[in-house]
């Protein structure tokens, strides 16, 4: 395979399971609804910025260490759980009824008062980082992945990390795409209803996601 077929065959394959929904989708759609396009871009670019940092760590061979070690899989796995689960609650907690004070002052019913804001765009693009970077799965991915889609001959540090690079642009378009995509429907969005209801539904995603990586097997 030569360097070009290479690089035409990985940016299909990640193309592909760029798009597939999953829990990074999820946490940039719910954002953008909910919080705005610009902490939902924010997040989307944390969520990248993991993904280059596990497609470093594979590039220099210490990603070899969660293929090897069962403790260090399991360890950063039941971190990656404990997260979720905090993401999760954190979002479960804020549709509660008596979250916005200031609202309820005003004398609104429960249901249409607005969700506080509660994180800086910045905390949004740590919470995107985080939520890749503590997961075993995506580092295990791009111990697997990559090497596939490396041609002989080919310099191995530096084309995982061109590899990866890709792979974090196609998420940062991909990203764009879907908050651009919720911008017609922002008044819609912007109901504190759909809002709560949108937080409901991603907090049980997140949940879901940390039950399913805390109880499974190798």
């Amino acid at each position: 395979m030569t360097a070009t077929a290479a690089l035409l065959a990985f940016t299909l394959a990640a193309a592909i399971l760029t798009i597939t929904p999953g829990l990074d989708t999820a946490l940039v759609l719910r954002t953008a609804a909910v919080e705005g396009g610009r902490r939902a871009l924010m997040a989307g670019l944390g969520i990248c910025a993991g993904c280059l940092l596990w497609g470093a760590i594979a590039a220099f061979g210490l990603g070899s260490l969660l293929a090897v070690s069962t403790l260090a899989y399991d360890t950063l796995r039941i971190c990656a759980a404990a997260y979720l689960f905090y993401l999760g609650a954190k979002l479960l907690w804020r549709t509660l009824p008596g979250r916005a004070p200031a609202a309820a002052a005003a004398g609104k019913p429960a249901l249409q008062r607005p969700i506080p804001v509660s994180t800086s765009a910045t905390g949004w693009f740590l919470r995107g980082c985080l939520t890749n970077a503590l997961n075993p799965k995506v580092g295990i991915f791009y111990i697997t992945f990559l090497p596939q889609f490396i041609p002989a001959g080919a310099d191995v540090l530096t084309f995982s990390l061109l590899l990866a690079t890709i792979h974090a642009l196609l998420g940062v378009l991909w990203f764009t795409l879907l908050v651009a995509a919720t911008r017609p429907l922002a008044k819609w969005l912007s109901r504190p209803a759909v809002m709560r209801g949108l937080d409901r539904m991603t907090g049980a995603v997140f949940i879901a996601f940390g039950l399913k990586l805390a109880l499974e097997k190798r």
